[in-house]
């Protein structure tokens, strides 16, 4: 196993009036020397050694789940410009979006039910932004994935029915993924039947494995290198373990006091 950085999110605001750390950064994505996050909904970009972050968007609309391209020249993103949530891309560096999809999203949902047009990675070759959408006819909260390209057309349903979070392995041929979306609601310490497990699924054969059976949550699976992480409440406060096909997972992060949440992988760390 490659040795991996494990960062948290700590940075200060271009323009802020106090020198002390900003707090309530969601949505983070890394690659290599930067972050990109959301903060009251804007998303920013700073390098991980922390720092003043400079602004990417200002529209009135929420512009959330930043993923940066496998090169790290653009950031697929969601937002609500038009009075519909749709797929974006632009420059990491900033610039003008550009609009990807333009089928009506299912619009203002409660808290716990999320956002529709959720991204999640891109195709290793860059070509496809891989996205969660709320397309299923029985509820307005379920989604499955789409295939969204990234220089503009039709986005493609893909074969696994229903997903929540989910992201390819570094060749393209496996997802690995949560059936079972239940990334907004806060149930904390939760052991009923929306407990979600981490599988992966052969892009291949169209055949799906189930990685983990814990009665706890395991959610938020990421592929980096030959290993897979996932975020898990199983010790009642959410950290990140490493996947061991022995059932014998690795706790990695050791938290107390807070949850890790919204993990992102990046091609050599997390970034939570």
């Amino acid at each position: 196993m490659r040795r991996l950085i494990f960062l948290p999110i700590l940075v200060l605001l271009a323009g802020a009036v106090s020198a002390a750390p900003t707090r309530l950064l969601r949505f983070p994505d890394i690659h290599m020397g930067k972050v990109a996050f959301v903060y009251a909904g804007d998303i920013y970009i700073a390098g991980v050694s922390g720092g003043t972050a400079r602004r990417l968007t200002s529209d009135e609309g929420m512009e959330i789940f930043p993923k940066f391209s496998p090169d790290g020249s653009q950031i697929a993103f969601s937002a609500e410009y038009n009075g519909t949530r749709q797929v974006y891309v632009m420059p990491s560096t900033g610039g003008t979006p550009k609009q990807l999809t333009w089928y009506n999203d299912v619009g203002p949902m409660p808290p716990r039910g999320g956002f529709d047009y959720r991204v999640l990675d891109w195709t290793p070759d860059g070509q496809h932004i891989l996205v969660r959408a709320n397309r299923l006819p029985w509820g307005v909260r379920m989604g499955r994935y789409y295939l969204v390209p990234a220089g503009g057309g039709t986005e493609m349903p893909m074969a696994i029915p229903e997903g929540g979070g989910g992201m390819f392995s570094p060749d393209g041929s496996k997802v690995v993924y949560t059936p079972i979306d239940r990334e907004f609601r806060t149930w904390k310490r939760y052991r009923g039947g929306r407990a979600q497990d981490v599988w992966v699924y052969d892009l291949g054969d169209n055949s799906a494995k189930q990685l983990t059976t814990n009665r706890a949550t395991d959610y938020q699976p990421m592929w980096v290198g030959d290993d897979i992480y996932f975020d898990s409440d199983r010790d009642y406060k959410l950290n990140l373990y490493l996947y061991k096909e022995s059932g014998d997972h690795e706790k990695i992060t050791m938290h107390e006091e807070f949850d890790v949440l919204w993990p992102s992988a990046g091609p050599q760390a997390i970034v939570y």
